[in-house]
C-alpha cells in the first residue's frame, strides 16, 4: 500500500466529488489548500497527517488525512479516510432549534397552531434575535 495518493484521487475515493474530473478540477482550480499552502495542480501528493482545506457547496471544509486510502469504497469506509475539522455552519437568523439541533416540534395530532399560538411562537422566535 502506498503512504501518499494523488490529491484528486484521495478526494474521489473520500467521496467529497462525484467523478475524478471534478476533483481533478477543484485541485487544479487553486482554491484548495494542502497544509495552508495554495496548490494549483491535481498531481500534489497527500499524506496521513495533512490538512485540507476547500470550499465545497456554500461552506468550507477543513479536513485531516487520515489515511490514503486504496479504493472508493461506501460511505462508512470513506468516512474512515479523513476527520473532519470544520466548524459548525451557522446558524441562520430567525431559526430557533432545541440544544440537541432539531427544530422544535409539537405534538403529534395537535393539529395547527391557533392563532394565539402562532404569535406566541413567533414572539418566541423573535426574542432570540433582539438579545
Amino acid at each position: 500500500m502506498s503512504e501518499t495518493q494523488r490529491i484528486d484521487k484521495w478526494l474521489w475515493f473520500a467521496r467529497f466529488l462525484k467523478s475524478r474530473s471534478l476533483a481533478t478540477t477543484l485541485a487544479a482550480s487553486g482554491r484548495l489548500r494542502l497544509n495552508g499552502q495554495l496548490i494549483a495542480k491535481a498531481h500534489q501528493q497527500v499524506k496521513a497527517g495533512d490538512v485540507l482545506t476547500f470550499p465545497l457547496g456554500p461552506h468550507i471544509r477543513v479536513i485531516k488525512v487520515l489515511d490514503p486510502g486504496t479504493r472508493r469504497g461506501p460511505a462508512p469506509e470513506a468516512q474512515t479516510l479523513y476527520e473532519d475539522l470544520s466548524p459548525p455552519p451557522p446558524r441562520e437568523k430567525g431559526a430557533k432549534a432545541a440544544p440537541d439541533g432539531a427544530p422544535p416540534q409539537r405534538e403529534a395530532g395537535s393539529g395547527r397552531p391557533t392563532k394565539r399560538e402562532r404569535r406566541a411562537l413567533d414572539h418566541l422566535m423573535n426574542e432570540d434575535e433582539t438579545d
